[in-house]
């Protein structure tokens, strides 16, 4: 990956989901925007607020997608993504986390 370029893996196909109470959402069905969350698989040199194995919140619209050996991943950049979500993360005093 080069500069601040983040690969990330879905962990869901995109296509019909479950709700909570177990009713069948079909991929068509009209939503807001909903934000993803996807497994960082690599980094850039300049990124500075993830790591490799870390989870991610971004928007599904800025994204590029690339298939590499026949798995699908997206591209993003550090500044597409709204949250990282890691276990190092917790005892950090500065910044937003989940």
């Amino acid at each position: 990956m080069l500069s601040d370029r983040v690969l990330v893996k879905t962990e869901q196909a995109e296509g019909d989901r479950r709700s909570t109470g177990g009713i069948l959402i079909p991929a068509t069905a009209q939503m807001g925007k909903r934000l993803s969350w996807a497994a960082v698989v690599a980094v850039g040199p300049n990124v500075r607020s993830m790591q490799q194995g870390d989870k991610v919140l971004f928007n599904p619209e800025d994204r590029y997608e690339v298939e590499v050996r026949g798995d699908d991943y997206i591209i993003l950049r550090e500044r597409d993504v709204h949250a990282v979500a890691a276990e190092r993360l917790e005892d950090s005093a500065h910044g937003l986390y989940l």
